[in-house]
């Protein structure tokens, strides 16, 4: 709930101090194994049943709120509380504490891979890793599609999108691909036939106009209400920056992340082809063997997947291109959905958004399948590679096993195996 300029008006968490509600979040993140659905469900626990900081119907405000917008879901939902608990200020620090602990661990393990070098050890680790990667990425496609490809036309989209990553490729060929399966959705929504009325009796399309337009409205006013606030989040990368002694490479390192986070609809794992096609076929910042192991180690991380931005901005710039990659993929996004807090009614009632983005996700749906693919061409050819693949789907879909424990076994049987 928010008053007329904007700000919000905060209950249940106005006596909980900043200093408390950043080691609520720190601690949770850094247990948070598992994937972005483990921090959710963790969060939930603490802030709804058993601090009562929240009732549930807010809670699933922000993850109906988070699912639609672009950027790590898990991220979307801690700036969320912590715009509902303390405001701006709250949001910012929710997301510090929520990417920290990633951020750490993975600057860590790419000092050690980029200080001891591709060596014969680590390639036969690795050569365990990849197979088990292209495994959690087509388990993560196969539970996408069975969300996201329902009708016909999310069919013809997924496998168009897939064919235009595999056929062609390149940054302008994705981007192309999933803005045309936004469109179609836009027009062709699920259960929506030409002009049907809405609940107001208004036809879908003046509804769907309508909804945003006061979506904007209101986006706007709190633009300019919480500009100064928001202005914080720029803190780090400007400290980022002073410390480098590349600042333009640091800018540009942030202006493509902070691009990037933008198109993520539906996931870490909906993010993988664009992040392929752009760090290593448009920039060349890293090879594609040094893109799989960045997902790699990005899976035995607390947190989001997409932490694995810090393992190409360190490769760039050390340490101070690892926080310019990092802040560019998760401040923009959580900024959005700060921006977005009070107008979760409004999003959700707009059939036509709701078709647009059901259109994007059938065909990031697709691509996903398709990085599967091109990740699975980088394993080594032989049986070895095959019965790892296997094993890994078997065990990511026949058991609860979470990827976190996948990917280090699978790099430990290739260490003595290959």
């Amino acid at each position: 709930m928010s008053n007329n300029t904007g700000q919000p008006v905060i209950h249940r968490g106005e006596d909980i101090p900043l200093v408390a509600l950043w080691w609520m979040v720190l601690r949770i993140a850094s247990t948070s194994f598992g994937g972005f659905m483990a921090m959710i469900s963790v969060i939930q626990n603490v802030v709804v049943e058993r601090r009562k900081l929240l009732s549930d119907e807010e809670m699933l405000n922000g993850i109906s709120l988070a699912s639609i917008l672009p950027g790590p879901t898990a991220i979307n939902v801690v700036a969320y509380i912590g715009y509902r608990l303390r405001g701006v200020p709250g949001a910012a620090i929710c997301v510090c504490a929520a990417v920290l602990p990633a951020f750490v661990l993975m600057v860590a393990l790419s000092i050690a891979y980029f200080h001891w070098g591709y060596g014969a050890a680590m390639s036969r680790a690795f050569a365990g890793v990849v197979p088990a990667v292209a495994a959690i990425v087509a388990v993560a496609a196969l539970r996408m599609c069975r969300t996201a490809v329902k009708r016909p036309l999310d069919i013809g989209l997924a496998g168009g999108a897939a064919m235009v990553l595999l056929g062609t490729g390149g940054v302008a060929a994705t981007l192309s691909a999933m803005a045309l399966a936004g469109v179609a959705g836009y027009f062709y929504p699920a259960n929506v036939s030409g002009n049907v009325p809405d609940n107001d009796g208004q036809s879908v399309r003046e509804g769907s106009c309508t909804t945003l337009a006061a979506v904007l409205s209101v986006a706007m006013a709190t633009l300019r209400a919480n500009a100064g606030l928001l202005a914080l989040m720029g803190i780090p990368l400007a400290v980022a920056t002073a410390l480098g002694r590349e600042s333009g490479l640091l800018a540009s390192l942030f202006v493509v992340f902070a691009g990037l986070s933008m198109l993520m609809f539906g996931g870490g794992y909906v993010f993988i082809p664009l992040f392929q096609q752009t760090v290593v076929q448009g920039h060349g910042w890293v090879t594609q063997q040094e893109f799989i192991d960045a997902i790699a180690l990005g899976q035995v991380t607390p947190g989001p997947v997409m932490i694995s931005a810090a393992f190409i901005g360190y490769k760039i710039a050390g340490i101070a291109g690892a926080a310019a990659a990092t802040i560019g993929m998760f401040a923009p996004t959580a900024a959005l959905a700060v921006l977005c807090a009070r107008l979760v009614s409004g999003i959700r009632a707009s059939v036509r958004l709701h078709g647009a983005l059901g259109g994007v996700r059938a065909a990031a749906s697709g691509m996903v399948c398709a990085a599967a693919i091109l990740i699975g061409k980088s394993a080594e050819p032989n049986w070895l590679s095959v019965a790892l693949f296997l094993l890994a789907a078997l065990v990511l879909t026949r058991s609860r096993i979470e990827a976190v424990w996948v990917v280090p076994a699978a790099g430990l049987i290739g260490y003595f195996a290959f």
